[in-house]
């Protein structure tokens, strides 16, 4: 274990200890019946919360590399439709933002890193001949407008997505916060 879990697990027994916990208390349905896809860039952790004005409770915020959905039915899209069919969802803001690292990223210089960190090439071997194309997979996007595009009309055109579902996407400012949209509600 690392310092760094050491303090964050000592930090957890202090919070618990002094019931901080109880200014986060709300239900688990979204109060603003919003769901949010966006990066797991550690830059957004406060700043996207803090820029929309959104708290605890407020929506589903759902994260991963780039913001972006490449696949109608990975688990993105399905935490969406839970969101949708189960905890009240009724608008979907794809959120992707400036400098993402997932813009530009090369799948071959991923997949050697992940070998030079001891991933076996039988395993990356395995994993192609089980029909992934890890290229595609891990591979990222040229340009986070293009991403964000894209995410909003695979959403848009999914079977499973009620047409009553508002999708939009934007591209908020890492530095200052500003959010920018780029696909409007045109269904």
């Amino acid at each position: 274990m690392t310092d760094e879990v050491r303090q964050m697990l000592e930090n957890n027994r202090r919070f618990v200890e002094n019931k901080e916990y109880e200014q986060f208390r709300t239900s688990g349905l979204p109060d603003k019946k919003i769901a949010v896809v966006t990066c797991m860039d550690t830059r957004l952790v406060q700043l996207l919360p803090a820029a929309l004005g959104i708290r605890n409770g407020d929506v589903k915020m759902i994260k991963n590399a780039g913001g972006m959905i490449t696949d109608p039915y990975d688990s993105t899209v399905r935490s969406l439709l839970i969101a949708i069919g189960e905890l009240g969802v009724e608008e979907i803001m794809i959120v992707g933002h400036t400098q993402c690292g997932v813009a530009g990223l090369d799948a071959d210089e991923l997949i050697e890193a992940l070998e030079e960190k001891g991933v076996s090439e039988e395993n990356i071997a395995a994993a192609a001949s089980q029909g992934i194309d890890l290229k595609g997979w891990l591979g990222g996007f040229d340009h986070v407008e293009d991403a964000v595009c894209e995410t909003v009309d695979l959403l848009r055109s999914h079977p499973l997505i009620p047409e009553s579902v508002e999708i939009d996407g934007y591209v908020i400012d890492i530095v200052t916060g500003e959010l920018r949209p780029v696909a409007g509600d045109d269904r």
